[in-house]
């Protein structure tokens, strides 16, 4: 019987190793690049042959799809709680967040399947955490005319996801169900290091990828000057082993990058912006679109693999800097809301481009960019990446949010907050804001007509709240989340993304010729009022001469007044 188990095992086994998994990148030399179905369909046998390889689904997308996570554990331990007792880094990769750019997507399945099979080594103390197509909806908008510029695939997704939406906008607002779900993975993954795989567009130069780390002075303290002094620079020296000149992502804006630019600026609305909230290590590799499609693919995998390389050797200072952020922001006092570069101070980079010059267009005839490849050049560049910290808020003991605004107590509980409901109707001494003055984007920008340029004023006041509203303590690991996105004036805050715009409009009012009256009467039994409206008047000509901007005066300053108009639905206990 031992006999007849032996050879049922060794024709297992033989038959594993017999099973084809060459991607459909590998048989076409490159030239195409795998649909939705036949990824999924790849993990699926993959995590079924490989029992360190799990295949999970979680939430769902726009798409109608759920979201699927494929972990690496080599322990055949897939409870990331217990990951991270056992002192694991997890790495966090998120592929096709715009499937027109799907290096990410065919790379990882080659590395999975290479880690699978023994031809490459995952450490003991890494695991990975991966998501393979996240806007699906994109993936199955297929066609071989989106991103003209770019040199391959034949055929791959659209940028657009299921609502339309640019993902890569939405992680902080999250309008989309893929932006939920992505969120529940992140806090159920917790990872050190998250890398979302792209494709660059613009200047043309000779390096293959580029590489947008999170802005190091942003992500502040220790593990900012980690970023900046130690992983960066580790990273770059791994990928020049392997032959690649890494550079930071060309982020420039003259009509060529010869005189440098300055570093991406990774507001939370991005994925290593949003990462960074919760001190998080957050790059975004970005290959150059009008290199060949394998070069592209095989560079995003070598990146992996650095990246892999570089955490195991720095685990135990990966963990102490992210666990001593994480005890630093309960702590902090005060957080910096923005963040302005000085554009006095820059580093020297080494930068490979191409010669350019102008010439007559074929459609127009009028001089038209164009870059020589047969005139490369190497030479230093400025790289202006130092930022200045602004716009600093002192956090409040605690925020209470009326139950009324679900929408933004929603984005809280998905983000894991910690917040306790009211028990009883209370009256409490609060920080208030009204908004003072804000700008507002003429155009739609992914949804919203976003508001910028925020100002508030302040006052203080006992405001009645009922039971079952939230009340938010700020002695957690959360707070810079909170902070970024419930103070108003921060540029990626919910009020700033449009959750808040009803108090933007009166609901009350008055009948002139009624109020009149009324107005009167309230003058004469508040000479204080009485008093303001003379001083506002002899200062002001024109609006001496207005007589309906003076009964709005009275109005405005009585209590008959609105009082949830323009007063911030946020309040602070200080």
């Amino acid at each position: 019987m031992s006999k007849l188990f032996t050879a049922i095992a060794l024709m297992l086994t033989m038959a594993a190793q017999a099973q084809d998994f060459t991607t459909r990148f590998e048989k076409t030399n490159g030239r195409e690049t795998a649909t939705y179905q036949e990824v999924i369909r790849y993990y699926q046998q993959l995590s079924a042959r490989y029992p360190q390889l799990k295949m999970t689904t979680i939430g769902t997308t726009d798409a109608g799809f759920p979201l699927h996570l494929i972990t690496y554990s080599p322990s055949r331990d897939f409870d990331f709680n217990s990951l991270h007792k056992k002192n694991k880094r997890i790495i966090l990769i998120n592929n096709g967040i715009h499937p027109g750019e799907p290096d990410g997507i065919d790379a990882s399945m080659m590395l999975l399947r290479d880690l699978a099979q023994g031809k490459a080594v995952l450490p003991d103390n890494i695991v990975l955490a991966v998501i393979p197509v996240y806007n699906i909806g994109g993936m199955l908008n297929r066609s071989a005319f989106y991103r003209v510029d770019q040199n391959g695939p034949d055929a791959f997704g659209s940028r657009g996801n299921g609502q339309n939406l640019d993902l890569n906008r939405d992680f902080i607002k999250a309008d989309s169900r893929n932006a939920r779900t992505f969120q529940q993975i992140y806090h159920l993954t917790d990872p050190d290091v998250f890398i979302d795989n792209h494709v660059s567009n613009g200047a043309d130069y000779q390096h293959i990828i580029t590489l947008l780390s999170t802005q190091y002075n942003k992500l502040g303290g220790p593990m900012g000057d980690f970023l900046h002094n130690t992983f960066e620079p580790g990273l770059y020296q791994l990928m020049k082993t392997k032959g690649y000149d890494l550079v930071p992502y060309v982020n420039h804006f003259d009509e060529t990058p010869d005189s440098g630019w300055v570093e991406f600026s990774d507001l939370p609305r991005y994925s290593s912006g949003y990462t960074t909230l919760f001190h998080t290590f957050g790059f975004v590799p970005e290959t150059h679109m009008l290199k060949p499609y394998p070069q592209r693919v095989k560079a995003t995998y070598a990146l992996m693999q650095s990246f892999i390389q570089f955490t195991s050797e720095h685990s135990a200072t990966i963990k102490q800097l992210r666990d001593q952020a994480k005890q630093t922001t309960i702590s902090q006092k005060s957080f910096p809301l923005s963040w302005k570069f000085d554009m006095n101070k820059y580093s020297l980079i080494t930068f490979k481009g191409f010669t350019s010059g102008h010439k007559p267009s074929d459609i127009s005839g009028l001089p038209r960019l164009y870059y020589d490849r047969s005139k490369p050049y190497e030479k230093q560049v400025k790289f202006y990446n130092y930022a200045n910290a602004e716009n600093y808020v002192d956090k409040p003991k605690a925020y209470i949010i009326p139950q009324g605004w679900w929408a933004v107590i929603d984005l809280l509980k998905n983000n894991k907050v910690n917040m306790q409901r009211l028990q009883k109707d209370t009256t409490i001494y609060v920080e208030v804001y009204h908004i003072a003055d804000f700008k507002t984007y003429p155009k739609p920008f992914e949804k919203h007509y976003l508001h910028t340029d925020i100002k508030v004023s302040s006052s203080r006041d006992s405001i009645h709240f009922r039971s079952g509203d939230y009340y938010i303590p700020m002695n957690q690991t959360a707070n810079r989340f909170l902070m970024e996105t419930l103070e108003p004036t921060a540029g990626d805050s919910y009020f700033a993304w449009n959750f808040f715009d009803a108090i933007l409009g009166q609901k009350e009012g008055y009948s002139s010729y009624v109020f009149e009256d009324t107005g009167a009467e309230y003058l004469k039994t508040h000479p204080e009022l009485q008093t303001l409206l003379n001083n506002k008047k002899a200062a002001d000509t024109a609006f001496a001469n207005n007589a309906s901007a003076q009964l709005s005066f009275i109005y405005k300053n009585s209590p008959y007044a609105e009082p949830e108009y323009m007063r911030y639905p946020v309040y602070r206990i200080l």
